[in-house]
């Protein structure tokens, strides 16, 4: 009986590393996760290596290729991280250097992107030609297919999150005021909820709870929020000319209380536009791990 050969797919965070031996069918036979490890404050690339080689072993069929999925200003064309401040990373050739340890074909890809790749080939977004990717967690990216590309612009291409949407607002990590980040990623809406005298909250997710129950500053703060993200989109729809809209990431485990008034919002602001479906995503928290896995098949095919 022959056995069929296999990929790694690798998720990079800050604190935690998700890596993965997956089939042709993009299903995982075997996972693991473990604390990134740092050297100098610097995430250590031989650990992503050493995460491979041990996956590799349990491959009964071998492995073919390996895709890698990291955060920050990434060129997917030549798998060189820009910068990724939470990983300590500048003008690094992750491609090159984990080719070279592991001997095998690999892909990188921003992690926002790859999970895009996800969505727009086997998720929500499966089969749409113009669409958006948004994933709404600890930060906001996008990932957008054109024409049935999916688009890097060296790296750069994306950064939603940091369209400005109160000119008068928060001042955002990245030195301008008033981003998008500042309302509505998750921190963001703990943090206004507590700052308007809310009670104590962990984190978005309760803030969501309160909703539901139909507290005031609760009910405020998640408006402010849903606002600022069908502002942005209008400008994301206006230069991309999406026909579906995907909203992904952990802010999206609030569902139709997400969706909904953010998919009314952005419609009601859109005059001459594509006037564009709005869904939640199919791959939830697998979407990076999936699209590492597409990478890596990519990779294994030549």
């Amino acid at each position: 009986m022959t056995v069929d050969r296999q990929v790694v797919a690798v998720d990079v965070g800050g604190t935690g590393i998700k890596a993965a031996l997956v089939g042709r069918d993009l299903t995982a036979t075997h996972a693991v996760r473990v604390p990134t490890r740092r050297i100098d404050g610097s995430v250590d690339v031989t650990q992503i290596a050493e995460l491979v080689g041990l996956l590799a072993e349990k491959a009964a069929g071998g492995v073919g290729g390996v895709g890698v999925a990291v955060p920050g200003i990434v060129d997917d064309a030549t798998g060189v991280v820009v910068t990724a401040v939470n990983l300590g990373w500048a003008n690094l050739d992750l491609r090159s250097q984990l080719a070279e340890r592991t001997g095998l074909p690999l892909l990188v890809r921003h992690d926002v992107r790859a999970g895009g790749l996800a969505e727009f080939t086997v998720g929500a977004a499966a089969g749409a030609a113009n669409a958006l990717f948004v994933p709404i967690g600890t930060g906001i990216a996008a990932a957008a297919r054109i024409d049935g590309h999916l688009l890097s612009a060296g790296g750069y291409l994306g950064e939603i999150g940091h369209v400005v949407v109160d000119t008068d607002g928060a001042l955002c990590t990245c030195g301008q005021r008033g981003c998008l980040e500042t309302i509505a990623a998750a921190p963001a809406v703990a943090r206004r909820y507590r700052d308007r005298g809310g009670e104590s909250v962990r984190d978005a997710a309760e803030v969501v709870e309160r909703v539901a129950l139909g507290d005031p500053i609760a009910i405020a703060v998640w408006d402010e929020a849903c606002g600022a993200l069908a502002d942005a989109l209008v400008t994301a729809v206006t230069l991309f000319g999406s026909e579906l809209v995907v909203i992904g990431g952990g802010l999206a485990e609030a569902g139709d209380t997400l969706v909904r008034p953010v998919r009314s919002l952005l419609l009601r602001r859109l005059t001459f536009h594509r006037r564009p479906r709005v869904v939640r995503a199919s791959l939830g928290q697998d979407a990076g791990r999936v699209g590492a896995a597409i990478l890596g098949w990519e990779a294994a095919d030549g």
